[in-house]
């Protein structure tokens, strides 16, 4: 047992090593014990999906490649399911059982009893123009008219006895209303002769009544019970077997009647085959652990709904597999959701995400079989590629027109190079030219979709796209246009960080869409109070923290511009990576001049109320802008006849302090990192400082009026 625990421990600490890849001492954003239970429900989540099939279906299905061959050990006559199914399907909308509805009953009678009342005020009232339930003619205006009480009873219930046995019969809603007449006047033959008043009146008013209502109702299992007796009275489709006939071949899809003869043999298996189910599932959610486990090990700071949005495709990925079956189109279901994550979480994050989700792919794909997946998982692998370097929105559409296109040129070319080697079993259920056009288009429609939701996602998930950066890095936009005009000292120092922080993420092969994007809204927390920092000052005897004289507030002030910088960050909706840039180009930095001020008025005064509250950079990046932030005064103060290795000098001596204070400690730059950065911000300052020929300004020269 103990050599065991010792075993253990010892991949523990392997495996924590490698998550935190290159340097031990990258960071990992740690997750809250909610999120934590979240990842994993939606990993048993995926993982109950992907297996469902070997919980609840039959081992064998149509279609499915046969797992063996199957010879018939007697003679038989098996009912062909399909055929039946067939039969039973052209005979259900022409074949039906109706009952009596005796709701709709009652609201007819109802309905003739309004009208019997309403034609009894007609015949009460002196307006002879009063519009009743019919029209009247003169005969049957006059009887009205002039017919006493005891034939007004007599009449009604003669009418009341017809309609109840014209609704016994069953009314039906497309009758003409000529027909209804002529059956509601036979109904009333005991009135008289068919010419007089009281009947045919009787007759308009039954017809009015019943016009375009039905009071009849199918019965749903009288007519399954007609059906199933007309089906038998013209036979049952059967399949003649005989002993020795090969059912099934081993490898070649299995066809419904197929199907029926196995299942008749006792070949199919319902029962829920545990073994397998459980395999699955275990290899699905270890699949799903692998996935979150490469994403955090290529984004160290990577947040829970990162992992929820990659499992969220995952699960929509196998409930399509589900729903569809056999023909669910990989290309449809693999390559959006590989465009998506690499677009937003980085190449590594959307090529692990296609591994995956072609791995736990257990259903065979009809057509071109196995060609079919790899070549989605070929043109998802090219997508992730190509999308980690794309820069903007236009490139993307375009990528989404190409994609669709060359994966209908494979899959025509495999389709055709089958075709030309022999008809096998998968080339007769090969899809033709149409069908693969269809799935091509309907991958482009995906994919296009694909990317009008990234700008939601990039918001509701916090990713961070190249197209989002070259957005957010538009000097045009309302935060930057503020910084310029409100503050234009410390955008022109902003201008300067960025032409050094992004020679020295070239230099080292950092993340230069990021740093550029991050250095210029790294300082915009002194917009809350401009004038307090000395690049905005125009008059240098008119600092408002000589005026304060008070050392503890003025460090207050420094940081309160990066506690404003947050507050604006949340308020403009920057991503957080961005966001970082903000608190993590100070870290923990003292506030040396201050802190010099306070300690002259008393030596004891501790340290830490001079220090930035940071955290110190935790990327590259951040790492960067903090050095760049340092040495740009530096290299801007160095007189003209500075050498470059003086220069370097001055930057190394700054980077060395930082290095000494333990700011860089949990960057991860590397120390071969630190001097290449040296020498790019020597080179930037080189290319600012160079020199320029004097231009002879000839003189002035005044002309007569």
């Amino acid at each position: 047992m103990p050599a065991a625990v010792f075993r253990f421990d010892r991949l523990s600490r392997l495996w924590r090593s490698w998550l935190r890849s290159e340097s031990p001492r990258r960071p990992v954003l740690r997750w809250r014990r909610l999120q934590k239970s979240g990842l994993l429900l939606s990993c048993l989540l995926v993982a109950l999906v992907s297996s469902w099939p070997w919980l609840v279906e039959p081992n064998l299905r149509p279609g499915l490649p046969a797992p063996f061959d199957a010879v018939a050990p007697k003679d038989a006559r098996v009912v062909d399911s399909e055929a039946l199914e067939q039969r039973r399907s052209s005979l259900v909308p022409r074949t039906f059982v109706q009952v009596l509805d005796l709701e709709e009953t009652k609201r007819l009678r109802q309905r003739l009893e309004r009208q019997l009342a309403e034609l009894e005020r007609v015949a009460r009232s002196d307006d002879a123009e009063r519009i009743g339930p019919v029209n009247l003619n003169d005969t049957e205006q006059q009887w009205l008219t002039a017919r006493s009480q005891l034939e007004r009873k007599r009449w009604d219930m003669a009418l009341r006895r017809a309609a109840n046995r014209m609704l016994s019969q069953g009314i039906v809603n497309t009758l003409a209303i000529e027909q209804l007449r002529q059956a509601a006047s036979l109904q009333l033959a005991d009135l008289g002769p068919a010419e007089t008043p009281q009947r045919t009146l009787g007759s308009k008013l039954l017809a009015s009544s019943f016009q375009g209502a039905s009071n009849l109702r199918t019965d749903p299992g009288r007519s399954q019970r007609l059906i199933e007796e007309l089906i038998t009275k013209q036979g049952i489709p059967t399949i003649e077997v005989n002993r020795g006939d090969l059912i099934t071949r081993k490898g070649e899809p299995i066809s419904p009647q197929a199907y029926d003869v196995l299942d008749y043999f006792g070949l199919v298996s319902r029962s829920p085959r545990l073994g397998t189910w459980l395999a699955r599932f275990t290899e699905a959610l270890a699949g799903c652990g692998v996935l979150l486990l490469i994403m955090r090990r290529e984004r160290p700071c990577l947040e829970a709904s990162h992992g929820l949005l990659a499992l969220a495709l995952l699960l929509i990925t196998q409930g399509c597999k589900l729903w569809f079956g056999a023909a669910v189109s990989p290309l449809a279901v693999v390559v959006p959701p590989t465009l998506l994550l690499a677009q937003g979480l980085g190449t590594t994050c959307g090529l692990a995400w296609m591994a995956i989700a072609s791995l736990i792919w257990p259903l065979p794909v009809n057509g071109l079989g196995e060609g079919r997946l790899m070549i989605a998982a070929a043109i998802a692998a090219v997508a992730a590629l190509q999308a980690g370097r794309l820069r903007s929105r236009a490139q993307l559409l375009q990528l989404a027109v190409l994609l669709p296109l060359a994966a209908l040129a494979i899959e025509w070319l495999l389709l055709r190079s089958q075709i030309n080697a022999g008809a096998s079993a998968w080339t007769r259920l090969a899809p033709n030219a149409g069908e693969l056009a269809s799935e091509a288009l309907l991958m482009g429609i995906l994919l296009m979709g694909t990317i009008l939701m990234i700008p939601l996602l990039e918001s509701s998930f916090g990713l961070l796209t190249r197209a989002r950066l070259m957005e957010l890095a538009d000097q045009e936009r309302p935060l930057l246009r503020r910084l310029s005009s409100e503050a234009p000292g410390t955008f022109e120092h902003t201008l300067m960080i960025c032409s050094l922080a992004e020679e020295g993420a070239r230099a080292i092969g950092a993340d230069v869409d990021l740093i550029r994007t991050g250095a210029l809204y790294h300082d915009v927390g002194k917009l809350h109070a401009p004038e307090w920092f000395i690049e905005n000052q125009t008059q240098p005897d008119n600092n408002p923290h000589d005026r304060l004289n008070d050392p503890f507030a003025s460090a207050g002030v420094l940081q309160a511009h990066v506690d404003e910088g947050l507050r604006l960050a949340r308020r403009y909706r920057l991503p957080r990576a961005v966001a970082d840039f903000i608190p993590e180009h100070q870290g923990t930095l003292k506030m040396g001049y201050f802190l010099h001020r306070a300690r002259q008025n008393d030596p004891n005064v501790a340290e830490q109320r001079f220090r930035y509250r940071g955290p110190t950079p935790r990327s590259r990046e951040t790492g960067i802008l903090m050095l760049a932030d340092g040495c740009e005064a530096a290299l801007r103060s160095l007189p003209p006849d500075t050498s470059d290795a003086q220069a370097r000098d001055t930057v190394r001596r700054i980077v060395e302090s930082r290095l000494r204070d333990g700011q860089l400690r949990l960057s991860s730059l590397s120390r071969a990192e630190v001097e290449l950065l040296v020498r790019a911000f020597v080179r930037v300052w080189r290319r600012m400082r160079h020199r320029r020929i004097p231009y002879p300004i000839p003189a002035y020269k005044g002309y007569p009026a």
